[in-house]
């Protein structure tokens, strides 16, 4: 499998940057997420389907984006910023 990961983005001319083992740190705001992501969703729900869970995942990931304040964009919700187009970066 990685080998046709490495095939594929030498194709495509794509430079793979992995984190470094057991550096969770190299990309916190994704590892955050990660664990949001599991206690929320992944850990609330039993999937009976493929079908269910994409509904599951779905209704989470509108809820994430659409519904929740974000403290880290100024207790906003994530939508509006793409509705104002004011996009902004988490404070470093």
């Amino acid at each position: 499998m990685s080998r046709d990961l490495d095939l594929w983005a030498y194709a495509k001319g794509v430079t793979l940057d992995f984190s470094r083992p057991g550096k969770p740190t190299d990309n916190a705001f994704i590892e955050a997420f990660n664990g949001r992501f599991r206690a929320e969703c992944l850990n609330q729900h039993w999937f009976l389907t493929l079908a269910d869970a994409r509904e599951k995942m779905e209704d989470w990931r509108r809820d994430y984006n659409e519904v929740r304040p974000h403290g880290a964009i100024g207790n906003k919700v994530p939508i509006s910023l793409m509705k104002s187009g004011g996009a902004t970066s988490p404070p470093p």
